[in-house]
């Protein structure tokens, strides 16, 4: 937790701030596996559709479709290290196909898979080298991988990247689904570092922007108690 170079507060007050930001940090500890799998969800079901779209594009696209196609059941059944490195029967790994198709949609794809798969290796490091290259205009997949990005940044201890990175999904997305999720998500992250304003800036804007969201039903008391600091 970062210190702050003002007048110590009194010892309750301090008291009440270290437990707010106990909480915070605990949140974002506890659910960090389930953003991601609700990352990971939106990204299968709308790359799966773009891939069965690109069934009818030109033939290098649709070569790299069909040769990425059987590493999502190994994905989605959780064989992260096949997905990654390929099987004897002609499925090639994402590893590779990301590289060999590196110029298509499918072949994008696979980089974001592979990317996903390390991370759910718990080797965070290299999960960020293939999720920063994806690119995309797609308002779901694109925010989303940005959005998984963010968790590496924050499962590594770059709180301040993390933050930031939420921040950029949230504003790509621009949709009430994921936008949210990541102010806030961004939001945690800058209460857990001290940096009041800046959490409750974000707060706000989920309760005044996304009113309906999910995570707007509980904010109030967010707000609360870093309004009256």
């Amino acid at each position: 937790m970062a210190k702050k170079t003002v007048t110590p507060a009194p010892k309750q007050e301090q008291k009440g701030l270290e437990e707010a930001l106990s909480k915070s940090e605990q949140f974002f500890e506890n659910n960090k596996k389930t953003i991601f799998g609700a990352l990971i969800a939106i990204i299968v079901i709308i790359a799966g559709c773009m891939l069965y779209s690109a069934k009818v594009a030109q033939p290098r696209q649709l070569r790299a479709s069909e040769a990425i196609y059987p590493g999502e059941a190994y994905f989605v059944n959780g064989d992260y290290q096949t997905a990654l490195n390929g099987d004897a029967y002609g499925f090639e790994g994402f590893i590779s196909l990301s590289e060999q198709y590196k110029s298509t949609k499918a072949g994008k794809l696979a980089g974001l898979y592979a990317g996903l798969c390390y991370a759910q290796l718990d080797s965070m490091s290299i999960a960020e080298k293939y999720l920063a290259k994806f690119s995309g205009k797609d308002q779901m997949v694109a925010p989303a991988a940005v959005g998984a990005l963010a968790n590496c940044y924050a499962t590594n201890g770059q709180l301040d990247k993390a933050a930031a990175t939420f921040e950029k999904a949230a504003k790509q997305a621009n949709n009430n689904l994921l936008s949210p999720n990541f102010y806030f998500q961004a939001g945690l992250i800058y209460e857990s570092m001290g940096k009041t304003s800046q959490a409750l800036k974000l707060y706000n804007l989920v309760k005044t922007s996304y009113p309906a969201s999910f995570e707007s039903q509980d904010i109030d008391k967010y707000i609360s108690r870093l309004s009256s600091k």
